[in-house]
């Protein structure tokens, strides 16, 4: 197999994974269930960051500004298959028509945070390559 081949044939194109982030969300067994998330591509990060970036004045002229909650917001709903915070009965339920808005309502800013760390890390942040390579 040469080089030029691994890099066209990933082994994985992407990952999902179950992740409990919260005794919170009980099922009828009264066990927490978990959120079910993937990983996301280069390509789906560039396109939240995007999303999320405003041009505001600054001394006359004009600077890009990330609004970094709402980068994290739009990773988390584009990475979460379950629960799938852009179905109409969530967003109803949470009061918005905006999938964007749900994490921040649903969930306490701990869940949040652990929720988009698991997102990140399944997405490639914050893996240590030498740790891999030992695996």
């Amino acid at each position: 197999m040469s080089a030029l081949s691994a890099f066209l044939h990933p082994t994985v194109a992407t990952e999902e994974k179950e992740v409990i982030i919260s005794k919170r969300f009980l099922g009828e067994d009264g066990k927490p269930v978990p959120f079910r998330i993937r990983s996301l591509t280069q390509e789906e990060n560039s396109a939240c960051n995007k999303a999320a970036t405003r041009n505001i004045k600054v001394n006359g002229g004009y600077q890009e500004k990330t609004n970094q909650n709402e980068y994290i917001s739009r990773l988390i709903v584009a990475a979460t298959l379950e629960p799938d915070f852009a179905s109409a009965e969530v967003c109803e339920h949470f009061g918005t028509k905006d999938p964007i808005q749900v994490p921040n309502k649903m969930l306490l800013a701990g869940e949040f945070a652990k929720l988009s760390a698991a997102i990140l890390e399944l997405s490639g942040f914050e893996q240590n390559l030498d740790d891999e390579a030992k695996n």
